[in-house]
């Protein structure tokens, strides 16, 4: 097993490897397109010279790894960030424990997908395309949502990066109450944002949110995506009522280099 950073002459054989299933490798397919300068990927192979796993580095903090286990072990030795996000199989859980020694919090995550012509969509409610004037409310609504995953956003963080998103909203009264997004690629989309206001939980407003969203996504492309952490049951139910079925899940823990 020999460990070889993606270079130009490997990235014809990355792209066709990683084409063959668009939902496991989204996030190597993603940044590479969207974010190269931020993206390090790290290719694991065998005598042959094929891939037996990679390591995607993004922003040197979040690190997603694919492969058999041995490929996984090898690329695991290989990271060396300080406060990483390390996202792996389930099944290989356990080399995140015994690759660090401060692991600070874990959680099973949930990829699950959606293609073209299976959706049972459920618009319910008025949805509107957000614009950055909703910046401020937007980013109080995730913050208070859940401090642990979106405690730094800011206002001028969404903000600045609203043109590249599609953001979806409901109002009660005049007031935001829920939020969607997404970035529309033809390829796949992934659905990375969904908040509705603790007030206005179980009153199927994400549930149209969402259908809102999938109907925009599959005029681009004929897959959609989420991500859910698995124990976020209200969640899971909104996303497999639209239609979304498990697809594979993940291990994801945040962790401290040993001193």
């Amino acid at each position: 097993m020999k460990l070889v950073p993606l270079n130009s002459h490997l990235e014809p054989v990355f792209s066709e490897y990683v084409y063959r299933n668009i939902p496991h490798y989204y996030f190597f397919i993603f940044d590479m397109k969207h974010d190269r300068a931020s993206t390090e990927i790290l290719l694991a192979l065998n005598e042959q010279n094929q891939i037996e796993g990679m390591m995607l580095t993004y922003q040197e903090r979040i690190v997603q790894i694919r492969g058999n286990i041995e490929a996984a072990k090898a690329l695991l030795a290989q990271l060396d960030l300080e406060k990483p996000e390390i996202q792996v199989a389930k099944e290989h859980k356990n080399l995140i424990s015994e690759r660090f020694g401060k692991v600070k919090k874990t959680f099973d995550l949930e990829l699950m997908t959606l293609k073209k012509g299976e959706e049972s969509l459920t618009p319910g409610h008025p949805v509107e395309r957000l614009s950055i004037g909703d910046a401020e409310d937007m980013a109080l609504m995730m913050r208070e949502s859940d401090p642990n995953w979106w405690g730094e956003i800011t206002t001028e963080k969404i903000a600045a990066k609203m043109h590249e998103r599609l953001w979806l909203g409901m109002r009660v009264d005049n007031q935001l109450v829920s939020i969607a997004s997404t970035i529309l690629c033809e390829w796949g989309s992934n659905i990375g944002t969904v908040v509705t206001h603790e007030n206005h939980r179980n009153k199927g407003y994400a549930t149209s949110l969402v259908s809102a969203l999938v109907d925009q996504i599959f005029k681009t492309s004929d897959l959609a995506l989420v991500h859910v952490e698995s124990d976020n049951i209200p969640a899971v139910k909104v996303y497999t009522k639209v239609g979304f079925k498990p697809y594979r899940r993940y291990y994801v823990a945040r962790v401290e280099k040993s001193d």
